[in-house]
């Protein structure tokens, strides 16, 4: 058993009709924040539990649930999860955000940060940077830490799974303040 796919074109011109769209963005509440498709409520990919989505539908169960993250990658592992859940009717926004803004459909843009790509880039960077210092000038041992983050980037290209990102996605700064209204729920 699989999942189907959908374009935002055609996902929006549902939504334009007036049918029920339930659409899950599975980006981290930093990312959402930025931006997301104007019907999208947030469930992160870490936090997804497939029996509390689905059973929170309001008897919607049968209906499509529509998945969507950045471009694609993460919303096709939430619903392969949802699927072996036991769940069939899910649907992966091809292209996801990055598609549906650039067709310029509808959508909330918030607070701008630093994106999680460019987070792992930049710490990734950095110990390699300290590391290849560390050495040189103090003991060569220190060298392990550039060959675990090029290992760490290997394994991520390989798998499109990356440890580094899923760390920090999980820090304070990535993570929504809980004073104020949040964006993150319909």
């Amino acid at each position: 058993m699989s999942y189907k796919t959908i374009s935002p074109e055609e996902l929006h011109d549902l939504y334009q009709q007036g049918a029920p769209i339930d659409l899950i963005d599975v980006r981290t509440p930093v990312e959402f924040r930025e931006i997301h498709a104007t019907p999208a409520r947030n469930v992160p990919l870490d936090s997804l539990d497939p029996h509390m989505v689905v059973n929170g539908r309001n008897g919607n169960a049968e209906k499509p649930l529509y998945v969507i993250c950045r471009s694609g990658s993460r919303a096709a592992n939430a619903c392969d999860q949802l699927v072996a859940a036991g769940y069939t009717n899910v649907v992966n926004v091809e292209g996801g955000t990055a598609a549906w803004d650039q067709l310029g459909l509808p959508v909330v843009r918030g607070k701008k940060s630093i994106s999680l790509e460019r987070q792992v880039r930049i710490a990734a960077g950095l110990l390699i940077l300290v590391g290849s210092i560390l050495g040189y000038f103090v003991n060569p041992y220190f060298i392990g830490i550039t060959l675990f983050v090029g290992a760490g980037l290997t394994f991520a290209g390989l798998t499109d799974t990356c440890g580094m990102g899923m760390i920090l996605a999980k820090m304070p700064w990535n993570q929504l303040k809980s004073d104020g209204p949040s964006c993150c729920t319909p």
